[in-house]
Parts: structure tokens; C-alpha cells; sequence
């Protein structure tokens, strides 16, 4: 990779740069679309540090704003494909980043991309991908569990979100973040909440803090569900009422006939899980087993 010379100016994400772009530009951040921009330099190298990038690295990034983090990519990544869904933001990013020839920027929603056939078209196979963003706050779920069930394998997810969400996804059985995000996640990965980002370091500043997480596959998993979609589908039933028992919830999935009653206690006494537990008390395995047993009966099909 070559950097072209930019001795001028400082950093993307240094306070003066920013506030000099975005009046240059006359921008403002968008509510819409959950912007603010990082403004402490200290915070993108640690988000670096976190993807432990080498220079045989190949990023994927969402939402790279004005580019700060995507600078910094850069310089630790072998190559930056970086998706952006504001159209006003492409002409900022095409100064901002000109300095560095492994960068791409595709104006679209990373929702509604073909990512294997992007990835297929723009990297090599024989080097890693990660994925590292600072993602908006009012679609971080659905981009992780999309990113998770894509077909494309990321050696790890780095990733800046709201920090109860952080929590969420780290949370252990009887607490009460844990949840169906807390299930799903975990069931396929390690999950490691690296540090905290304050408020502070943004602007706009946002409402709350910040976290940085990082997902990495698990090495070996000793089960796994028959289906990942029925298993999301399955263990999102399961707490759609937390208050409730595990029972009621899994009448609430399956239904109330005798007949279904019948085989949702059976399942429940094979497995040695007490009916009256509430769905937080549950192992992720636990939920794994579940998902099985209902479908080998021909319950979830």
C-alpha cells in the first residue's frame, strides 16, 4: 500500500479536522441515519488494536461517516471495503481518504447487499476478513445478526454500539440482560466487550455510552441447530414474554392443543428442564438441545 503525502493535515478524526470538514461541508449529522462522528484519536487506535490487524488483513466497514476510522483501517489493513448509505457523504470521502489507494467506498445499505458476491469480487480468499465499524445505533441489532448469518466467514466482528446493547450481547443466564440476542450471538461466538466509549467522544454527543465488542467464532461447538434461521426464529419465541414461564412461552410457539402439550413435556422431561423455569434461567446450549428435540419430533419444522 502507498500513502501519498498529506503532511498538512492532521488526522480525520482530530477535533479541528473534523469540525473543518464538517463546515466545509456544511454537514450536519444525520438523526435519521444515527450519525456521530468520533472525534478521539486515542479510541480509533484502541478500536484498531481490539480487530488486531496486520497488513494481511482485509476489512469490511459500514458507515465509515467522514472517515476517521476508515483512515486508520487503512493503515493497519491490507485492503478497506467500506459501505456508506449517505450519497452526501461519497464527495467527503473521496477527499478526505485520497491520500490511500486501498479503500473502497460502495454507496449502499450493507442490509441490502450481496455481500459473498462483493466479497467474491473484491478480495482474496487467501487472506482474512474482518469486519470493523462504528455502527448506528438505531440498526445495530439487525446488522449483527445479519452479518452473523451471512455466508461469509469473518475471522471476527469488532464492532462500536450502544453499551446496554454491548451488555446484552455478553450477558450470562439469570441476569437480566440476558435475552434472545444474548442466545443467538453466543450460541456461535465468543463474546468480549473490549472498553467503554464515552458520550463525550463524540459529536453530536450522543444520549449514552458506548462499547466496543468483539465477536470471534468459536473454535469448536459441541452442538448445533439443526437450522440457524429456525433457531433464531425458535429462541426469539421463547422470550417473547420474559415474565412468563418457559412453558407458557413454548405454548405460545407451538400452540395449546393436548396433543402439542403432550409432546412440549415430553421434550422438557428428556431433557431434565423444568417447565416453570423462566427462558433466562437457560444455557444457550440448553436452547440448543431444544431446538433439536422440537424438530426431530416433527413439532418445528
Amino acid at each position: 500500500m502507498e500513502i501519498n503525502k498529506m503532511s498538512d493535515y492532521p488526522e480525520i478524526a482530530s477535533p479541528a479536522r473534523t469540525q473543518a470538514i464538517l463546515n466545509r461541508y456544511r454537514l450536519s449529522a444525520k438523526k435519521s441515519l444515527g450519525q456521530n462522528f468520533l472525534i478521539d484519536l486515542n479510541i480509533l487506535n484502541n478500536i484498531v488494536e481490539a480487530a488486531e490487524l496486520t497488513k494481511n488483513d482485509n476489512v469490511i466497514e459500514i458507515g465509515p461517516g467522514i472517515g476517521g476510522l476508515t483512515e486508520q483501517l487503512a493503515k493497519a489493513a491490507n485492503q478497506v471495503l467500506a459501505f456508506e448509505i449517505d450519497e452526501k457523504l461519497l464527495p467527503v470521502l473521496d477527499e478526505t481518504l485520497s491520500p490511500y489507494n486501498n479503500i473502497e467506498i460502495i454507496n449502499q445499505d450493507i442490509l441490502k447487499a450481496n455481500l459473498p458476491e462483493v466479497v467474491a469480487k473484491r478480495f482474496r480468499t487467501d487472506k482474512p476478513l474482518k469486519v470493523v465499524a462504528n455502527l448506528p445505533y438505531y440498526i445495530t441489532t439487525p446488522i449483527v445478526m445479519d452479518l452473523l448469518a451471512n455466508p461469509v466467514k469473518f475471522e471476527s466482528i469488532v464492532v462500536m454500539m450502544q453499551k446496554e446493547v454491548a451488555e446484552r450481547l455478553d450477558a450470562k443466564p439469570g441476569t437480566k440482560p440476558y435475552g434472545s440476542l444474548s442466545v443467538i450471538v453466543q450460541q456461535q461466538n465468543d463474546v468480549d466487550i473490549s472498553f467503554v466509549v464515552p458520550k463525550t467522544a463524540f459529536i453530536p454527543q450522543p444520549k449514552v455510552d458506548s462499547a466496543i465488542v468483539k465477536l470471534s467464532p468459536k473454535m469448536q461447538v459441541d452442538k448445533r441447530p439443526f437450522d440457524h434461521k429456525k433457531f433464531v426464529g425458535f429462541v426469539r419465541g421463547c422470550f417473547m414474554h420474559q415474565r412468563k414461564t418457559l412453558w407458557n412461552n413454548l405454548l405460545g410457539v407451538f400452540g395449546k392443543q393436548e396433543s402439542v402439550k403432550g409432546q412440549i413435556k415430553k421434550v422438557l422431561d428428556d431433557l431434565s428442564i423444568n417447565a416453570a423455569n423462566r427462558p433466562e434461567q437457560l444455557l444457550v446450549e440448553q436452547f440448543v438441545a431444544l431446538t433439536n428435540a422440537f424438530h426431530e419430533i416433527g413439532v418445528l419444522k
